[in-house]
C-alpha cells in the first residue's frame, strides 16, 4: 500500500512539476490527495497570471481529478479552526493531510508546516516536505518506476524533444536534486 500524500496548491502551479507530481500517484507509487479548495487555490493563481488559459485550465483540473483514484478529500472542514499554524491560509491543507491520513504534506512551503505543529509527539506520523525533497525519496524507494515516469513523460511530449528536455524542465521546476538522482536510471 503506498503512503498518503496531500499536494499543496503550489506544487500543483508548474506544469511540469504537477505533470510528474500526478503521473508518480498513478503509478502507484504515492496515494495522492488534494481538495477542492487546494484546486480552486492552483486554479484561481493560475488563471489570475494566465487569463487567456481559463478554459482549458478548467479542463485540466476534470482531468487531474479524474486521474488519481480516490484524490479528493472531503469532510475536513470540522478541522480547521482547531488548528494553529504560522498562516492560518493553510490550516486547510493540514486539515485535509489528518482527514486523509496523510503522512506528507508535498508544498514550497514547508516552513508553513513546522514539525513541532504538524507532528506534536515527534513520531513523524507526518512531515511536510519540498517537492525535491519528496521526489528524491521516492526514487530512493523506486528508482526503476521513477525513470519510467520520465520515459513516458517524454513519450507523450508532441516534440519528442529528448529525456535531456524533460530533466531540465524538472530541474527548473525545483527538481535538480532529484534529476541528479534518477539520471544513472535512465
Amino acid at each position: 500500500m503506498p503512503f498518503t500524500v496531500i499536494y499543496d496548491a503550489n506544487v500543483l502551479y508548474p506544469f511540469h512539476l504537477r505533470d510528474i507530481l500526478i503521473r508518480v500517484a498513478q503509478a502507484g507509487l504515492v496515494h495522492a490527495r488534494w481538495t477542492d479548495k487546494i484546486l480552486d487555490e492552483w486554479f484561481d493563481n493560475l488563471t489570475e497570471q494566465r487569463p487567456e488559459l481559463t478554459e482549458r485550465l478548467k479542463r485540466t483540473r476534470t482531468l487531474m481529478s479524474e486521474s488519481i483514484r480516490d484524490v479528493l478529500v472531503q469532510n475536513y472542514e470540522n478541522l480547521i479552526d482547531g488548528l494553529k499554524l504560522p498562516h492560518d491560509k493553510d490550516r486547510h491543507v493540514l486539515a485535509a493531510a489528518i482527514k486523509a491520513g496523510a503522512q506528507i504534506i508535498v508544498t514550497f512551503n514547508t516552513k508553513h508546516f513546522p514539525p513541532e505543529v504538524i507532528d506534536p509527539n515527534g513520531i513523524q506520523e507526518m512531515e511536510a516536505q519540498d517537492p525535491d525533497t519528496f521526489l528524491f525519496n521516492v526514487i530512493d524507494l523506486n528508482p526503476k518506476a521513477v525513470a519510467q515516469v520520465i520515459r513516458d513523460i517524454e513519450a507523450d511530449l508532441h516534440s519528442r524533444p529528448g529525456i535531456p528536455y524533460v530533466l531540465d524542465a524538472l530541474a527548473k521546476a525545483g527538481l535538480a536534486r532529484s534529476v541528479e538522482a534518477i539520471k544513472a536510471h535512465l
